[in-house]
């Protein structure tokens, strides 16, 4: 597989593609007025407990306070021998009253984004990435990345990071992807890093003032090569000199085998434009998404969930009704799969398939499903076919999708997706009439509206008018005006 990462550099804004055999599959953005903020470290200040909710709202300078649940608050744990990746939950019996108090400060790390009206979500169970590691200092815990399989070289690292841990103040580890196949010496120069990084971060919790970031993450083009770039990544092309410096020198220092890939690219043409990045980019914006067979899916986004409905479209198949319906829906799972990657959508997705009888087909798509899930980088869970056929699955979310970054609710329909008829708002112009005559006294009324209610009105409804005109005893007049939505008018008393 054919895998490059591009970055497009402008003064106010970064963005990074992962292209894989030509097809986009995943899009970060960076703009300089609000970079995102998960992995930052703050010392903060809880602002209030609440104990019905087991949470607590700390305040980090933010614009908003951030939120901390009991459970992400670290408690003294027995130390655990587990190889998996995730570090298990702390006993969360304990109170939230007997863990923090209002006007306690606290060092805390942000694991979400601030996602709609929510604000950040925090936890205190610090963790620093490195390009092999991910630093637990309040843990003891040797994780190893389940994607590494290879029984043998998960013994090798996880004993290999146990000895270099024991001379660098007994932290616990988690060995990333990448450390797969590595010398003990890129290893050992990864935790002596980590090591230098949190005695910063420990001198810092303690002088900082409340409110202040003492650990930042690197900025989104260091982020992409230190968590994106693998060995089955061919090139790295940075449309900025100064960018791809930046990148080599970071490259040669914790990577050096692959260094090399990075290149500047220096074409005319905009590199995004020169791969259909942003054909794509455009593409991703759209709720219905074409398949090669002629069927589609469609993908709704809401604040509760996803749903993405698989539709058979034109495809006609070549046998029949089940061979067609089974076809469509492996290719939608593979398309589902990437457009869950490409749109950055978390959180409870339920997809719809087309209906099929057949137990294997089920399990096929499925399996399939699970397969094209296996290059993404966030968590995902997926569970079985439900009893009325749906897919239920999981994938964390920890910054907004790539419609919230890049669109805004529509200022016709306020994020409605639909705006009332003319004739609907018609009617309302003639109930809103009536009522005001009621209540005040004026000879003559003046209704403004939008152009085209205004000319319903004017034209069909017109009879109707002249009927409320007659049973009111009072003269309307309607002005039209482009600044008004279609569901905007104001009644006037003259």
């Amino acid at each position: 597989m054919s895998e490059e990462i591009l970055v497009n550099v402008t003064p106010r804004e970064t963005r990074v593609a992962v292209v894989e055999n030509g097809m986009l599959q995943e899009l970060h953005i960076e703009r300089g007025w609000r970079r995102g903020v998960v992995g930052n470290i703050y010392k903060g200040k809880v602002q209030r407990v609440m104990p019905g909710m087991q949470a607590a709202f700390v305040d980090v300078g933010l614009d908003r306070a951030a939120f901390l649940h009991a459970n992400d608050v670290v408690r003294a744990a027995p130390a655990t021998n587990s190889d998996e990746v995730e570090v298990p939950l702390l006993p969360t019996s304990t109170p939230i009253v007997e863990l923090l108090r209002d006007g306690q400060d606290i060092v805390v790390q942000v694991v979400k984004d601030p996602i709609g009206s929510k604000g950040a979500r925090l936890t205190t169970q610090i963790s620093i990435p490195s390009r092999y590691m991910v630093l637990l200092p309040q843990s003891k815990v040797i994780g190893v990345s389940a994607r590494i399989e290879d029984e043998a070289e998960r013994l090798r690292l996880k004993t290999l990071v146990g000895e270099l841990a024991a001379t660098h103040g007994g932290h616990g580890y988690i060995v990333r992807t990448n450390a797969e196949g590595q010398p003990a010496e890129a290893l050992a120069e990864d935790i002596a890093y980590l090591a230098r990084v949190w005695a910063l971060v420990e001198q810092r919790s303690r002088e900082a003032a409340l409110g202040a970031c003492i650990y930042e993450d690197l900025t989104l083009p260091l982020r992409a090569v230190r968590d994106l770039m693998r060995r089955d990544v061919e090139k790295v092309k940075v449309d900025s000199r100064e960018t791809c410096d930046r990148l080599q020198a970071f490259a040669a220092k914790y990577m050096p085998v692959l260094a090399e890939r990075i290149e500047h690219y220096a074409g005319e043409r905009p590199i995004f434009d020169l791969y259909g990045v942003e054909d794509e980019i455009g593409r991703a914006l759209e709720k219905n998404v074409p398949l090669k067979s002629g069927g589609y899916l469609v993908i709704d986004q809401t604040e509760a969930m996803t749903t993405i409905d698989v539709n058979t479209g034109s495809f006609l198949g070549q046998r029949n009704l089940e061979e067609t319906v089974y076809r469509t829906n492996l290719e939608a799972a593979q398309s589902v799969a990437r457009q869950l990657r490409l749109r950055n959508l978390g959180g409870i997705i339920i997809i719809d398939f087309i209906d099929m009888d057949d137990p294997e087909h089920r399990r096929q798509v499925l399996r399939t499903l699970e397969k094209a899930l296996s290059r993404d980088h966030a968590k995902t869970t997926v569970y079985e076919f439900s009893p009325l056929g749906l897919v239920e699955m999981t994938r964390k979310r920890t910054i907004e999708s790539l419609e919230r970054q890049l669109s805004e609710p529509c200022h016709e329909c306020g994020g409605r997706g639909t705006v009332k008829t003319a004739e609907t708002v018609t009617y309302e112009i003639f109930r809103e009439i009536t009522r005001a005559v009621r209540q005040f006294d004026a000879a003559r009324l003046l209704v403004i509206a939008s152009p085209k209610v205004v000319a319903r009105i004017t034209d069909e409804e017109s009879p109707a008018v002249a009927e409320l005109e007659e049973f009111l005893g009072k003269s309307i007049r309607f002005q039209a005006d482009g600044q008004y939505l279609q569901e905007q008018f104001d009644v006037v008393l003259l």
